[in-house]
């Protein structure tokens, strides 16, 4: 069924219209009017407008090529030539990266985090992971705090007990949800309105804007803003269509994506706002709350634990790259002065 899959994809985009120039193949992880979406398109049009047309950039949403798992095995055949990769997925590649899934570990601020992921260290560490594993890592951003929406209240991890509550694919985000008593069930994105819909699972975790724009509002009753994680993608290329592109092909992507760093947190921090209004008017009766200081700290002193679990799984580099995340938030909040660096 796999190799059907890509035979399937590979006809797909062979099928397209060829227009003469350059095109380059963008898939997302994301809907339509996603964060991702909305970076990708602006990426599109930057790149049309500075190479006057040369260069054509077709964008992919979620579910036109597969799952992400089919989308991260394009890119390393050089079917497509740029991917958005988040960490939920990518973490089974590069086990690493699942350090971005860890709780209680990013600022609840998202703006912090936003400075925090341009660090140059941190970046150079991701870097060479990436590159070790067949892709050019481009850059990191967030999309916005993460919220659960379920069926009952959860103010305590006690609240979790026995509740089925999906997670993406990966091993790290199953502990972590063990860790607070639930019962964590990976599902694909696109089935994870049904899958509350006919009572397969009870909660889920998403950014505002995916409950929105994917309506798990309207078949949960609870919204609860932790403050336990910002959801964060990568933006990875293949690295053997980057290395081919002239000179002044790889300085416009690099200033490109140096652009869109600062305006996707504009993007996420005004999308989110918007589809929180939009789940209030369209669900009056949803019960939105945010977890005190004290409530925070019962599901700290759970999640905790984790990161032994995290560094056993990622090994010594995996404890290298959590060191980088917390210096480089630590910087990103004013904590030390931004020379400072993480002893080897």
């Amino acid at each position: 069924m796999k190799r059907l899959a890509i035979l399937f994809v590979l006809l797909l985009l062979g099928c397209e219209a060829q227009p003469e120039g350059e095109i380059w193949r963008f898939a997302i992880e994301e809907t339509s009017g996603s964060v991702q979406d909305q970076y990708a398109q602006r990426f599109r049009e930057m790149v049309h407008e500075r190479t006057n047309g040369e260069v054509r950039v077709i964008v992919y949403p979620y579910g036109a090529l597969g799952t992400s798992d089919h989308i991260t095995e394009q890119l390393h055949n050089a079917t497509l030539e740029l991917a958005m990769s988040s960490p939920g997925h990518l973490g089974k590649l590069i086990p690493e990266v699942q350090a971005f899934l860890l709780h209680y570990l990013l600022s609840d601020d998202p703006e912090v985090n936003a400075r925090a992921l341009r660090d140059p260290a941190l970046r150079a560490f991701l870097d060479g992971l990436y590159a070790e594993k067949g892709l050019s890592f481009l850059t990191a951003f967030g999309e916005g705090r993460m919220a659960w929406t379920t069926r009952e209240p959860v103010r305590r991890p006690e609240d979790f007990d026995g509740m089925r509550f999906r997670v993406m694919t990966s091993p790290l985000l199953l502990a972590s949800y063990e860790a607070y008593g639930a019962s964590p069930t990976p599902l694909p994105y696109s089935e994870v309105y049904s899958g509350l819909q006919l009572r397969m699972i009870d909660g889920q975790v998403n950014p505002v804007f995916a409950i929105e724009e994917m309506s798990f509002y309207e078949v949960t009753d609870h919204l609860i803003f932790p403050g336990h994680a910002e959801f964060v993608t990568t933006l990875a290329a293949n690295p053997d269509w980057l290395e081919s592109l002239p000179s002044e092909r790889r300085r416009l992507i690099e200033d490109i994506v140096d652009t869109l760093q600062t305006e996707i947190y504009e993007v996420q921090s005004a999308l989110a706002e918007e589809r929180l209004e939009a789940i209030r008017a369209r669900r009056p009766e949803m019960q939105i709350v945010t977890l005190d200081a004290e409530e925070r700290a019962a599901f700290r002193a759970r999640a905790e634990p984790v990161r032994e679990r995290y560094v056993e799984m990622a090994g010594p580099r995996g404890q290298r790259l959590l060191q980088l995340i917390e210096a480089a938030v630590r910087r990103a909040d004013g904590a030390f002065p931004a020379d400072d660096s993480v002893a080897e």
